[in-house]
């Protein structure tokens, strides 16, 4: 638990960081870009947008990854409203998002559940400074972001503004777990792909600087 809270801390001090701020910028930039080709329909939409802040959250942290979800939403709703009223609680939702990423995927590409007898599987994760755990965090990331977010917290306030129709409130949980189990098959590949590789590349540019 103590590891948990200290995390945030070590995230705050990114902010400190140039570096940190810079390549965080350019996630929140490919964001709102991606943001921005959100196919919405009546009880979902459908985005890519989770990627950026997914690398953001690995990277630097849960309060970098909250502080960049509102940032992104605010830019989000500038460059794209849609004919939507601005509305400050999705936007604290967004923010939540960036923290899970983050409070999962932050400093534990270190830590492994192969066994050191597994020769190959070690020999990759010393120089990728990858492990099974870092995938099997990314799918409990995408996750707790599917069920608390996209499901109920998302559904519950749409309602509750009247983007939904109470009576239809049922109707849009199921569309909304369908939609998301759908999208579940092709997010995690994806995130198996795009999170790793930009480790590395971040790993390997930056050398001992990189949270790792």
């Amino acid at each position: 638990m103590k590891s948990f809270f200290s995390s945030f801390r070590k995230s705050a001090n990114e902010f400190t960081n140039l570096r940190s701020l810079s390549i965080t910028g350019i996630f929140i930039a490919m964001s709102v870009v991606l943001e921005s080709v959100t196919i919405n329909t009546p009880y979902f939409k459908i985005s890519f947008a989770y990627l950026a802040a997914a690398c953001i959250g690995m990277l630097f942290g849960p309060t970098v990854g909250f502080a960049s979800g509102l940032i992104c939403d605010v830019l989000g709703f500038m460059v794209n409203p849609a004919g939507a009223p601005f509305l400050p609680i999705y936007t604290l939702v967004q923010g939540l998002s960036g923290l899970i990423y983050g409070a999962v995927l932050y400093r534990k590409t270190d830590y492994s559940l192969i066994s050191r007898k597994t020769e190959k599987l070690e020999s990759v994760k010393k120089k990728s400074g990858l492990s099974v755990q870092f995938f099997v965090r990314i799918v409990i990331a995408k996750l707790l972001n599917i069920t608390f977010i996209n499901i109920f917290i998302n559904t519950a306030l749409n309602m509750h503004y009247g983007f939904i129709p109470k009576q239809a409130y049922s109707a849009a949980i199921v569309a909304r777990v369908l939609k998301n189990l759908i999208q579940l098959a092709a997010d995690i590949p994806l995130m198996f792909v795009i999170l790793p590789t930009v480790f590395v590349i971040y790993k390997r540019t930056f050398g001992k600087k990189a949270a790792a």
